[in-house]
């Protein structure tokens, strides 16, 4: 007989202070996968008629997985111990906001030249995934909450999104421009990938 449930026990165990059993969301989609959050937690998406033997021996392939993807999660809580964590108030972001205003142009203004690109208008906005973009008429949007990050990775993403004006793609000419004008942008790459999402994080509280 087959069984539906909405949480199934872990098939290993993840060590003290990490859950036992893992939640199931069943809906009309096709494909079974592990979500992990921001903060820890984890669930199964699955389709409706998904039975528990099936999503037991999905969990146990996915062992290997779940614990090296908590373990970087760790370490990335390690790091960004001592970022502040309170989630952004909306007073927050429209000072941030107004802040980037004042400084992010500045940094266009200043690297354009040395990239060899016009652009067109700049947006600053407040969004939970992207530090910024460039779009094909030439536009710039950038977000608010790189004024939490420091000035030096401030310029790298405003010369990154400069340089999309050569080059719309991440080819190896494109990351040479970057290179050109920003030569520790590997450095500030690594920075935005160990702290950028507790930044991020500050916009939802999660």
């Amino acid at each position: 007989m087959k069984t539906y449930s909405s949480s199934l026990p872990l098939p290993f165990f993840l060590g003290e202070g990490f859950p036992s059993s893992v939640p199931v969301v069943r809906s009309d989609r096709k494909t079974v996968s592990l979500e992990l959050k921001r903060d820890g937690t984890f669930f199964i998406r699955a389709p409706r008629r998904t039975d528990d033997a099936f999503l037991k021996r999905f969990l146990a392939s996915r062992e290997e997985w779940l614990r090296s993807h908590l373990k970087k999660q760790e370490l990335l809580k390690e790091k960004n111990a001592d970022f502040p964590q309170e989630k952004l108030t909306a007073e927050d972001i429209r000072a941030l906001a107004d802040e980037a205003l004042r400084d992010l142009p500045a940094r266009a203004a200043r690297f354009a030249p040395l990239v060899g690109v016009t652009y067109g208008r700049i947006t600053i906005r407040n969004q939970k995934t992207r530090w910024g973009s460039c779009s094909s008429a030439g536009n710039l949007n950038f977000n608010c909450l790189l004024m939490l990050a420091p000035p030096e990775a401030r310029d790298y993403v405003v010369i990154h999104e400069l340089c999309h004006r050569l080059e719309m793609n991440h080819s190896p000419r494109f990351w040479a421009e970057v290179a050109r004008v920003c030569p520790d942008y590997r450095t500030q790459i690594r920075w935005f990938r160990d702290h950028g999402g507790a930044i991020m994080a500050r916009m939802t509280g999660e």
